[in-house]
């Protein structure tokens, strides 16, 4: 270890002193950065400024701002100017021919009537009362309705009839074809419950349901009573097995069937032919007599139906048709009444129009000369 130097008392003595240390030192070196601070270097000076490019990018960036902002105001303030030149011209414009009128009228004054007001003289051509913009379109409004409206008033209420008439033709038309489709519906309906309750009967009088239970209860869920012919092989299939154990059992409900069915008489004797054939037969002639009675309960129904539904139908259609005829009618009414006063509005404002243009060429006449 050395020192250069130590202060004692008034003077400097340098000393060299070496020390011994048993201690080993092992040194590491560090990386000292640089840091560059303000301070070192001159924060204003042009030079910085120039050499720099991001420096003389924002900066050239400014300029450019500045002189487009510059010219965008510029732009502005000449639109502003000549608006204001253009308004103060109108000013002035409209001041000259205020006082040009006046400095006349002064002069003529003396040879007009006393009656007459400066209200009646018009200060400028440009300019439009409220009072003159009315008039004018009521005189327009007048004239349209007056000249091609009001003749046309009737041939609308006239068009309007005819779609009226021809719509509840059409609509009476459409009811009775409807009341027809539903009556023939509801006839087809009753008929065919009539049907079924020919048969019904007719199947009770020959004791089906007394003998043929389960066949007879299938028939009653047919749709149809004709689809009763289906079930006459199953008839004659039980009556054989019937008959076939009656001869050991009980021959006598045998013979009750034949009877019930016109087979054969009390005592047994036949008197048609065989059963496959007379059954069928039977339930054929059955269900003919079933289509007569179906027929014309069908008949009266449809046309009870059709007559009902037309009734209902037309007293609807005419309610509706009577309505519309109303408010049709009231319309053209109201319309009429309109015009009527729109024409009177009109023909008042052509007459006051015509005064005042009158007067208005006798002012102007007289500032001729």
């Amino acid at each position: 270890m050395k020192d250069h130097y130590i202060n004692i008392l008034l003077f400097a003595l340098p000393l060299n002193i070496l020390v011994y240390n048993q201690r080993n030192y092992y040194i590491t070196p560090r990386h000292t950065e640089t840091n560059r601070s303000l301070c070192e270097c001159e924060l204003y000076s042009p030079t910085n400024y120039d050499s720099d490019p991001e420096m003389k990018r924002v900066m050239q960036q400014f300029v450019d701002r500045t002189t487009q902002r510059f010219h965008e105001y510029d732009e502005r303030m000449k639109t502003t100017r000549q608006k204001c030149r253009e308004q103060c011209d109108k000013e002035i414009q409209k001041i000259i021919l205020k006082d040009k009128i006046e400095k006349e009228l002064a002069q003529q004054l003396t040879t007009l009537e006393t009656n007459i007001t400066t209200k009646d003289i018009p200060t400028c051509v440009c300019e439009k009362s409220l009072a003159d913009k009315v008039e004018k379109t009521c005189l327009k409004c007048g004239g349209v309705l007056g000249g091609g409206i009001a003749p046309s008033v009737g041939i609308l209420g006239g068009i309007g009839e005819a779609i009226m008439s021809a719509w509840k033709v059409a609509a009476l038309k459409a009811a009775t074809e409807y009341a027809l489709t539903e009556g023939a519906a509801k006839g087809a309906i009753a008929g065919n419950a009539q049907g079924m309750e020919v048969v019904i009967n007719f199947l009770k009088y020959w004791g089906v349901n007394e003998f043929f239970s389960e066949i007879f209860e299938s028939i009653l869920k047919i749709s149809h009573y004709s689809k009763v012919k289906d079930f006459a092989d199953a008839i004659i299939t039980k009556k054989a097995q019937i008959c076939a154990d009656g001869l050991l059992k009980n021959p006598a409900m045998c013979r009750k069937i034949d009877i019930k069915f016109g087979l054969s008489d009390e005592y047994g004797t036949p008197i048609a032919g065989p059963p496959n054939i007379e059954i069928p037969q039977k339930i054929s002639g059955l269900v003919e007599q079933a289509d007569q009675a179906a027929v014309e309960v069908a008949k009266d129904t449809s046309q009870s139906v059709a007559a009902k539904i037309t009734e209902e139908q037309t007293a609807v259609i005419n309610a509706t048709y009577t309505s519309w005829q109303i408010a049709i009618t009231a319309s053209v009414i109201a319309i009429v009444v309109i015009v009527l006063i729109m024409v009177i509005i009109y023909l008042i404002l052509r007459y006051r129009r015509k005064k005042k243009m009158k007067k208005k060429l006798q002012y102007i006449k007289l500032l001729e000369e």
